[in-house]
């Protein structure tokens, strides 16, 4: 007993397991995961990424180091010098603090080197209070460049959109050769079928030995028909394999046996006059990232267009015994000071403004024309989803009338009440009309995916 359960579980082990049908989302998984025109976006992007750091390093601090020495002449001064720069972030100035002391002498046109014996720290800073108070182009370069990593983000989502709507165009298309290859299959089993009943009424006396070879030739010609199918099968997972990829990212031919019985089925959007406010669209929301690109841009001309007035404070203290510079260096300084310039054209200027505002405008028009391009193209895909809707019903219907006189009529030819031909045609009317449902079911997804993709409906799209 024990031995005839062990052999019942080495069968069950050995019986080979049936493929699970291949999913859409599986499809959708892998290509959103491995399929190089994303992965390249996403290199884009971090390549934004980068130049976006790199404009924030215009704010990273500095630190500069100085030494001097007089190595020959009548003075022997030698000043070492270092200093902390740290630009504000929320102005055009900067903070900076130093320290500096020096040994020997030096002539009187360098009297401000000489420092006490242990030195002089100093700390300051440099505000601007008229032009780079509210914007620089550090500040201007880094909301530029973060503008750019949206951009290149929206366009990674740009690329995603249009990756994943040809993915399920390659799905659908593979799963309709497979459809067409099961009618064919049907259609040459049938006159197989047929065969063997006709030669042994042949051999009866009942059948004439002539419509053995006409049903041979029929069967020929239906595994030529066959042939194609399968060809064409073939050539389908072939295509789908570029976006069915496994954990390594390397491509997968899925096989027939994987095939689903019937075309996914994609979910409508809601329809409305708001629909291209409602919808996120990437190429939409890379507008509003130029214009506020373009905002800065103003800014920054306008910027120009202003005075500069900074004002800068200083505090510095000589700490430790007096040295050759004398006892006047021992009390604690403090400084302060103004710079004023003013651009007395501004041609520049004036002309970056303008640039600018006929840019913004510009970028509105386009915005207008491509939410006018978004309703237009949704509407028609949403007439052609509903008109496919009407066609795969009425082709049902067809098919099952086709059926039906299909079966009839084999039935009167098995009773000898039909002949061949007949029968052969009612036969392959019937596969036609099934042919023709399969193409308007087909032609109803592909109309499902393009609404799906047009209103990036991120679930659906496997994103």
């Amino acid at each position: 007993m024990i031995r005839l359960l062990a052999l019942l579980v080495a069968l069950v082990a050995a019986a080979p397991v049936a493929a699970q049908p291949l999913a859409l989302d599986e499809v959708l998984r892998s290509s959103a995961t491995h399929a190089p025109a994303i992965l390249e976006a996403i290199t884009r992007e971090r390549q934004a990424d980068g130049r976006r750091l790199s404009a924030e390093g215009a704010f990273d601090l500095l630190f500069e180091g100085e030494a001097q020495s007089r190595a020959l002449g009548y003075y022997d001064g030698t000043v070492v010098e270092g200093r902390a720069t740290r630009p504000l972030a929320t102005n055009g100035g900067a903070l900076y603090g130093g320290y500096r002391v020096s040994r020997g002498d030096f002539p009187t046109y360098e009297d401000k080197a000489f420092t006490n014996r242990l030195g002089e720290v100093k700390v300051g800073g440099v505000f601007s209070l008229m032009r780079d108070r509210l914007i620089d182009e550090r500040r201007g370069r880094i909301g530029l460049a973060g503008g750019d990593t949206v951009l290149a983000r929206l366009d990674r989502e740009m690329v995603a959109i249009g990756v994943q709507r040809r993915a399920i165009d390659a799905y659908q298309a593979w799963v309709a050769a497979g459809v067409r290859t099961s009618v064919y299959r049907d259609l040459l089993s049938l006159a197989t079928a047929r065969q063997a009943s006709i030669e042994r009424q042949i051999a009866l006396g009942a059948r004439p030995q002539i419509l053995g070879i006409e049903n041979r030739q029929n069967i020929l010609r239906r595994q030529t028909l066959l042939v194609r199918a399968e060809q064409e099968l073939a050539a389908a997972a072939n295509a789908l394999s570029f976006y069915l990829r496994d954990a390594e990212g390397e491509r997968v031919v899925p096989s027939a046996d994987r095939l689903p019985p019937a075309f996914p089925t994609l979910r409508l959007p809601a329809l409305g006059p708001d629909l291209a406010r409602r919808i996120e669209r990437p190429d939409l929301a890379a507008i509003l990232v130029r214009l506020d690109q373009v905002e800065v841009k103003r800014l920054l001309a306008e910027n120009e267009m202003r005075p500069r007035l900074d004002v800068r404070a200083e505090l510095a203290k000589d700490v430790g015994d007096v040295g050759l510079g004398g006892a006047s260096r021992t009390p604690a300084e403090g400084i302060v000071g103004l710079r004023f310039s003013l651009p007395l054209e501004r041609r520049q200027a004036r002309g970056k403004i303008a640039e600018a505002a006929a840019e913004a405008d510009g970028l509105r028009l386009r915005r207008r024309l491509i939410e006018d391009q978004i309703l237009v193209e949704v509407n028609g895909l949403a007439i052609q989803a509903t008109a496919a809707d009407q066609l795969v019903a009425l082709a049902a219907d067809e098919t099952a009338l086709a059926d039906r006189m299909a079966e009839a009529e084999r039935r009167r030819f098995q009773l000898g009440a039909s002949d061949f031909i007949v029968v052969n045609l009612r036969e392959e009317s019937a596969a036609d009309a099934r042919l023709r449902q399969i193409d308007a079911e087909y032609r109803r997804a592909s109309a499902r995916a393009e609404l799906v993709a047009a209103t990036v409906d991120r679930g659906q799209l496997g994103l």
